[in-house]
């Protein structure tokens, strides 16, 4: 019956997407919903967007071992990158007009940095597809173990987010994060109300993260600890800042105001809600901690859903399978979509610069379709945990694009030499660091660091040295 159910919901979102379809004629129309969608729909499709499997499994897992603590990447780095979005991107990004983030890029910097940015975003939406994909690869696996295998189960998931959005792009993915946050939303307090029942009321789960220690926040007051703790908050919070699903959100607005406060409306429901899978994965180690603490060693990805199939009615099951594909689905479709449109704008433009727009629309359904079947098979062949690769997307832009882009829109003197330094030294500073001093210092936060001393020596040393140089040719031009 919860499987019915499911598939009934499934083919629900699909037709939402379908339906969503009849809006697109144009490519803006497909890239960003012709810039006319009202405030609820922005705040939906940003908080959609960023409640996925990793915040159901993976935020919930890591909590349970770790404590606040260990969560500080995601779903507090997560929330605050959006607010940061609201408070000092939006306006400035949406006054360009643009479809892409690598038309920004392309508009201050030159065509090289526009490539080389846009490669960087593509590629750093590698693992965060792959972790939807792979999370619907286990829910189906869980649901039915005699009917889905983990690869059939991706295989399938993978097909059904294609599908809705290669036809409507930005409009089905907004038309079915807003169907998709209502049922997250319902089926999280539904699973938590089921969860209190079980646990034996609030009182008992409280008493159970205190006991462990679980609502410390704080790192250990050493260098080593504080350093590493303010590096994992950062990687989220400003590595997501540079990339395109964001970007899209804002772009997609119908006017300045909204693509303001709809990013920091909807971080702060992402950060809200985030905490109700962690207040379920504790009440499951108060009813089952045999269970929770077998899978913590093995696979903790699996303590909600096995908490649920254990322990809960019908009716709660398939609140949670509900609440859990939503928050997949809504993730998956977006960030499929952002890496698909950034590559037909941003490099196979310049590859075919005589597209009319109606062959512009193909290409980018194309490349939807070729970036599924890429990210299906980095899926089907990578072994790390769905909150790992998910945070470990975002190093490749904090590194080699948050600079560029945060200095060239707060920065004039900013220059195509400086951005390239930037995005260079970045991405060299974390490499080194990573391969030979992991240990001592976070290497993202060399490669932040080495983003900065870039764009600053890139852009005011050519300067200087043209300052020096021009009159000692032309003394003539002295004063």
């Amino acid at each position: 019956m919860v499987l019915g159910f499911v598939l009934l919901y499934l083919l629900t979102s699909i037709a939402i997407g379908l339906f969503a379809a009849r809006k697109v004629s144009t490519s803006a129309d497909y890239a960003v919903a012709g810039r006319s969608l009202p405030l609820y729909i922005v705040i939906a499709t940003t908080f959609a967007t960023w409640f996925g499997s990793e915040t159901v499994l993976g935020v919930s897992a890591v909590f349970i071992k770790n404590g606040l603590g260990g969560v500080v990447e995601d779903p507090f780095g997560a929330a605050f990158c959006l607010v940061l979005v609201g408070l000092f991107f939006a306006k400035r990004l949406y006054q360009h007009n643009l479809l892409t983030l690598g038309d920004y890029f392309r508009e201050r910097y030159g065509t090289l940095i526009e490539v080389l940015m846009s490669v960087a975003i593509i590629v750093s939406y590698l693992g965060w597809v792959a972790a939807q994909i792979k999370a619907l690869g286990l829910v189906f696996h869980m649901l039915d173990p005699s009917m889905f295998s983990q690869t059939q189960g991706m295989l399938v998931g993978a097909a059904i987010v294609t599908t809705y959005t290669l036809f409507g792009g930005m409009w089905s993915v907004a038309l079915t994060d807003f169907f998709q946050m209502i049922v997250i939303v319902l089926g999280l307090f539904t699973i938590a109300y089921f969860a209190t029942d079980l646990a034996g009321g609030i009182g008992p789960v409280m008493d159970q993260a205190v006991s462990r220690d679980l609502f410390s926040f704080a790192p250990p007051a050493n260098a080593h600890d504080i350093l590493f703790f303010f590096a994992a908050l950062v990687t989220m919070m400003l590595g997501s800042i540079p990339q395109q699903d964001v970007y899209q959100r804002v772009m997609s607005s119908r006017d300045v105001k909204t693509a303001q406060r709809g990013p920091i409306i909807g971080g702060l429901l992402y950060l809200l809600f985030a905490f109700i899978p962690m207040y379920i994965a504790l009440s499951a180690f108060g009813v089952m901690p045999d269970m929770v603490t077998s899978l913590l060693q093995d696979d903790p990805q699996k303590i909600l859903p096995t908490f649920i199939l254990q322990r809960m009615p019908a009716l709660a099951q398939i609140f949670f399978f509900g609440a859990l594909l939503s928050a997949i689905m809504s993730t998956a479709s977006a960030t499929l979509l952002a890496p698909s449109t950034t590559f037909a704008e941003n490099i196979l433009r310049h590859l075919m610069p005589t597209m009319d727009d109606r062959k512009f629309l193909r290409a980018m359904r194309v490349s939807v379709v070729v970036f599924a079947a890429c990210v299906l098979t980095f899926a089907l062949n990578t072994t790390d945990s769905i909150y790992e690769m998910v945070a470990g997307a975002y190093t490749v832009t904090l590194v080699g694009a948050f600079v560029p882009l945060f200095m060239g829109l707060y920065w004039k003197r900013a220059t195509t030499q400086g951005a390239l330094a930037s995005s260079l030294l970045g991405v060299v500073c974390w490499l080194i660091c990573r391969n030979a001093y992991a240990e001592v210092f976070p290497p993202q936060l060399a490669g932040l660091i080495g983003g900065f001393v870039g764009i600053f020596a890139g852009s005011l040393l050519p300067q200087v040295i043209r300052s020096k140089v021009r009159p000692a040719l032309h003394p003539d031009l002295t004063v």
